[in-house]
């Protein structure tokens, strides 16, 4: 691979023509052209190794059903590993980059531009053009959304943890209430942080304690990165931001600043402050481990969250398979006060997280090839559905998933998923979403509105009928009340790995996660000093000009995927 000399905002970015190779290994011996094509066709077998930067706990080393179908039809086998915990792939991908020691494949997430600044991925823009027609299909109409930047067209990853043109047929995040405080309480409305309150306060009263131990009203993770999720992204989304991350970004003028320092998200915090001075939000949530977090879910006695089903799905699922259903959650669209919308429904197009060929990749042809394979409709049927006459049936021409396994996917969901493998192969490929039906008038996933409400609890359904819902999603403001956003999903935007920006971000991040919980756990009388002297120290850190160099990346993306001229 080719490195330009050409830098910007002290990020390395590749310019000039697409790559003609392929790419090469970091030993250099494995340059594969692109137009040999000695793989065709080839289903002999052959491992990959793979890194994934998210956690795994169900994956089976493709001895599920789905990975021994994948391995039957490919000659493919996948060596894994993937990341623990919560880290993100931040460490493993760090000592990647400094070794030059990588796997075949890697998702790498927001790591990514360690791996191209090392040199390490190859560029798709040929493999694809010449050995990937289903991924072309599939991404058609959004070639632009795979292009690393404005600066560097290269294709380093393909798109795989969104899929193309997704329907949301339902809402996972929000403020989440147990099904069985709503019923207790004549299922009242919750629109704002003071209905949301009300309603925890009020049940709270009633029932201090939960099978033997304390009650807990409201409870937040912020362990690690996780505070993002459940803490202080939802300072932004309750006051009509978009959830970009860190920033906030101005729809007219395209710049960003740090959203913190909206005025309207002091008042959210300060709203937190005045949970955790009355005793409501729980006392340990600044203190507390994820496992700590996740096991008080398990236990039943937490009463209300703010955060987004996969941050505690695992508690919940504990809860499910214990037949505890009325201990689970509903959605609502909590705002501070009505005069914001929550955005959870604003669509950011095709524009995600995606798998990655690396340079030392043993067969990069070979690996396009089962990338493309699984991209096909075939392989994401099995992706989604899993094995016909196991995981499903057809009926009348329609695939129908059987009730005991249904069953099986909603209340057992970790042991389905590894037995199965179904969800655990979304990665290996590019996908349509939610709502694309397939050549045979199906839908390409098991996600939409039949199946979504097939897969509720009676609780589920009878908490959603006295909101006169028949979906979560039905509670919130709708996708078509907002515009397509123009920068797409800003935490896939690529920053720079170099220079005063990581520098200035570190120094912002440790201020964030520090001053926050302080300013929460403060006194309320000395909220606003602790707050303001945040809002301070983050400009003293060198905000403002990292807040410059992330407004020009954001007008540059905009460039890149509306060919618009942004200056």
């Amino acid at each position: 691979m080719k490195k330009s000399l050409s830098k910007r905002f002290g990020m390395l970015f590749l310019t000039g023509a697409m790559l003609v190779s392929a790419g090469c290994s970091s030993s250099g011996k494995n340059s594969v052209s692109s137009e040999s094509d000695s793989s065709a066709d080839d289903t002999s077998p052959i491992t990959f190794s793979f890194f994934g930067a998210d956690a795994s706990p169900s994956w089976n080393n493709m001895q599920d059903d789905v990975g021994q179908e994948i391995t039957a039809k490919t000659g493919v086998t996948i060596n894994a590993e993937y990341d623990v915990g919560s880290g993100g792939g931040q460490t493993k991908i760090a000592l990647m980059a400094a070794s030059g020691d990588y796997p075949d494949m890697v998702y790498g997430k927001g790591e990514l531009n360690k791996l191209v600044d090392a040199e390490a991925i190859i560029d798709l823009t040929d493999l694809i053009d010449k050995h990937a027609p289903n991924i072309k299909k599939v991404m058609s109409n959004n070639m632009n959304r795979m292009k690393y930047s404005l600066d560097d067209p290269a294709i380093y990853s393909i798109p795989t943890n969104i899929g193309v043109d997704q329907q949301n047929f339902d809402v996972t995040n929000g403020f989440e209430v147990q099904l069985r405080v709503l019923k207790e309480l004549g299922y009242p409305e919750i629109r704002t942080v003071q209905d949301f309150e009300n309603v925890l306060k009020e049940y709270m009263s009633k029932h201090p304690t939960t099978n033997g131990l304390p009650t807990i009203p409201f409870l937040l993770n912020a362990d690690d990165w996780k505070i993002m999720i459940t803490v202080t992204n939802q300072a932004d989304v309750t006051t009509g931001g978009t959830n970009d991350g860190e920033y906030y970004v101005n729809p007219d003028t395209y710049e960003a600043m740090l959203h913190f320092k909206r005025p309207e998200e002091k008042d959210y915090f300060r709203w937190l402050n005045h949970m955790y001075d009355t005793g409501l939000l729980d006392k340990d949530s600044f203190v507390q481990k994820e496992d700590q977090y996740k096991s008080k879910i398990a236990s039943g006695r937490v009463l209300g969250l703010s955060s987004v089903e996969w941050e505690y799905q695992d508690a919940e699922n504990a809860l499910k398979a214990e037949g505890k259903d009325e201990y689970t959650y509903g959605h609502f669209p909590v705002t501070l006060n009505e005069q914001y919308k929550d955005h959870s429904l604003q669509s950011v197009g095709v524009d995600g997280y995606g798998i990655s060929i690396t340079t030392a990749a043993k067969d990069p042809i070979r690996a396009i090839k089962f990338l493309d394979w699984l991209s096909s409709e075939e392989g994401q049927v099995l992706r989604n559905w899993g094995i016909e006459g196991k995981q499903y049936h057809v009926e009348n021409g329609n695939r129908v998933i059987p009730d005991d396994i249904l069953d099986q996917k909603v209340n057992d969901a970790a042991n389905f998923t590894k037995e199965s493998g179904i969800g655990l192969y979304s990665l290996f490929g590019a996908r349509y979403g939610d709502g694309v039906k397939d050549s045979t008038d199906n839908y390409y996933t098991t996600n939409f509105p039949e199946q979504i409400i097939a897969s509720y609890s009676d609780v589920e359904k009878e908490t959603l009928a006295a909101y006169n819902a028949t979906t979560w999603k039905d509670l919130f403001p709708s996708e078509d009340e907002f515009p397509v956003k123009e920068w797409g999903a800003l935490y896939n935007m690529q920053v720079p790995t170099e220079g005063d920006y990581q520098v200035i971000f570190q120094k912002t991040q440790d201020i964030i996660r520090k001053r926050i919980p302080e300013a929460i756990m403060s006194k309320p009388a000395d909220f606003d000093r602790i707050y303001d002297a945040f809002i301070d120290e983050l400009n003293k850190a060198g905000a403002e000009k990292m807040e410059s160099e992330y407004s020009e990346l954001v007008k540059a993306r905009v460039s890149l995927f509306t060919d618009k001229d942004v200056q």
